[in-house]
């Protein structure tokens, strides 16, 4: 089969097409034929081995443990290992799985779910992670009907979701912070009012939120506090910086340590793919409360310009690979 891999850490460089052998499903797993996958910032994470913790925590301490790139996944089950017992050959599907930069890929059959009629399978495969995440961080945050949400980064992966889901989980008021270009994209996915960046700054609200999610920022954790009410909640999800260690983390590791000492809950969080969340989204998505954002689709040979765009920051949403 083909596959995007790479040997070594470094830049989108590092990574090539090559022809590899298919992976063998073991228990409790199926085998994939990958139809397209989704492009987050993990991905470069992984690619790279930065932050340094990244690699401490299992990917690998010199050099990549697995070769093959991508989580998000959308494709058709070829085969299945022994104990699955809920998909069958044929199924169409959608989740996460290991290496979806490839023809093929072996996926655990709890990671998956069957993919919504309503999507192609390039909106179906930028929608696990990405919306998984935004809808854990509403959940870490309480969100309640009627409250007011601000959400920082909402023309991104993770942000288009969070408008949505905000929204349909009842939120009163949803601003969402993004550049000048992404202005409308944010618009049309539902958010009440939108704060432009560039040209202002969000923190300085004249009516506080409920609810901040700053998504992949470095703003100073006491400028994200000046939006919230007198009990309002921040989670932080990811964070971009050129620490080398622990990357944009520091700032969840000191909402932690302050948010004993203040009425504000500031929270850190760390995303994970939940099987119960694939089947929430499939919901709301089959509703029409949810869609994919989806600013352009590449082809498997092109991942690394994928990846260089994707860091460039000027993606609408979400990006997929076509495999």
């Amino acid at each position: 089969m083909r596959a995007i891999v790479q040997d070594v850490y470094g830049p989108p460089e590092v990574l090539r097409l090559e022809e590899i052998d298919r992976p063998v499903p073991g228990p409790g797993e199926v085998l994939l034929r990958v139809h397209a996958a989704g492009l987050d910032q993990g991905v470069w994470h992984l690619m790279t081995g930065m932050p340094y913790a990244l690699r401490a925590a299992g990917f690998g301490l010199r050099a990549p443990r697995r070769r093959i790139r991508g989580m998000d996944v959308a494709g058709r089950v070829e085969s299945v290992g022994p104990g699955v017992t809920r998909l069958r050959p044929g199924d169409e599907v959608y989740g996460t799985c290991t290496g979806s930069f490839a023809e093929f890929a072996c996926a655990k059959e709890d990671g998956l779910a069957p993919r919504p009629a309503r999507l192609t399978p390039e909106e179906a495969a930028v929608v696990p992670i990405s919306a998984g995440t935004a809808l854990q961080a509403l959940r870490a945050g309480r969100l309640a009907p009627g409250q007011r949400v601000l959400v920082i980064g909402a023309g991104g992966g993770v942000g288009t979701y969070a408008v949505q889901l905000a929204k349909a989980l009842g939120a009163g008021h949803v601003t969402g912070v993004c550049s000048t270009p992404k202005a409308e994209l944010v618009r049309s996915l539902g958010a009440d009012e939108i704060v432009d960046y560039t040209r202002e700054d969000p923190t300085d609200a004249a009516h506080p939120y409920d609810l901040v999610l700053d998504i992949g920022g470095n703003r100073p954790l006491n400028a994200l506090r000046r939006a919230l009410t007198r009990r309002g909640t921040l989670i932080i999800i990811g964070g971009e910086t050129d620490g080398r260690w622990i990357g944009g983390h520091d700032r969840q590791l000191r909402a932690l340590l302050l948010s004993p000492f203040t009425r504000h809950r500031l929270r850190g969080l760390a995303a994970a793919p939940r099987a119960e969340d694939l089947r929430t989204l499939g919901e709301l998505i089959g509703s029409g409360a949810l869609t994919p954002a989806l600013d352009r689709t590449y082809p498997l040979a092109e991942v690394p310009d994928a990846i260089r765009r994707l860091r460039e920051g000027g993606v609408r949403g979400k990006i997929a690979i076509r495999v």
